[in-house]
């Protein structure tokens, strides 16, 4: 699966209408969702806020580059129908993920949480290294919260256009509510108590330096 985020640094003073600003797209998106060339869309807001980053984004995700770059193409031609805001952006920035680890539960979300993590692998990381953390550790963690309802989606993935240096991944879960974030980072307390061996393998394959945290508020839709 492959994720394409456009993300945006606005003005404070602007940031009551980024949102609505943001949901234009959404018609576009709904049709994209129907029609199979997409298979989720959504927007959010940043909150935790730091210097020279992203206040807003918007995002989907297709099972093909080329439902990625269609998508994008319908967006581009209706750039014309948004407001005022966007183009006061200070910065504006994309990125396209790749995903082999992810899962969903089909419909919408209105204010839900995405936490993302970034970790960056140590140069003696095997080449496996993202395989054998996901299916040994991050996913057994992750199908659970999803089955029980505790999230909605989550996806573990790496640039799939190097923007920046490779080696980074990501793991990204939607939560519905705020108690979701509390469950899901007790089950990763519990889970290192149980694996302890596995949870000193990821230290042993990740540098800390490398390692950033992003908690965003938004809306969202799954086929």
């Amino acid at each position: 699966m492959l994720t394409y985020v456009a993300s945006w640094q606005v003005p404070r003073a602007n940031w009551s209408d980024v949102q609505k600003e943001l949901a234009v797209t959404d018609p576009i998106m709904a049709k994209e969702l129907a029609d199979g060339t997409i298979v989720g869309y959504g927007h959010s807001k940043n909150l935790v806020h730091q210097p020279d980053t992203m206040t807003h984004d918007n995002w989907w995700s297709a099972m093909s580059m080329a439902g990625v770059v269609k998508t994008l193409d319908q967006l581009l031609g209706a750039a014309d129908s948004s407001g005022p805001v966007l183009p006061s952006a200070t910065a504006h920035w994309d990125n396209i993920y790749v995903s082999h680890y992810y899962n969903w539960k089909s419909g919408s979300f209105k204010g839900g949480y995405l936490k993302v993590g970034a970790y960056k692998f140590k140069e003696s990381a095997p080449d496996n290294a993202l395989d054998m953390l996901a299916q040994h550790l991050i996913v057994p963690i992750l199908e659970k919260q999803l089955a029980n309802g505790t999230i909605v989606a989550y996806q573990i993935g790496s640039m799939a256009i190097h923007t920046a240096a490779p080696g980074t991944f990501f793991v990204v879960a939607v939560s519905p509510t705020p108690e979701g974030l509390d469950t899901v980072q007790k089950a990763i307390g519990d889970s290192v108590k149980e694996h302890p061996l596995g949870y000193q393998a990821f230290d042993d394959m990740t540098d800390d330096s490398g390692h950033r945290d992003q908690l965003e508020e938004g809306d969202g839709t799954f086929k």
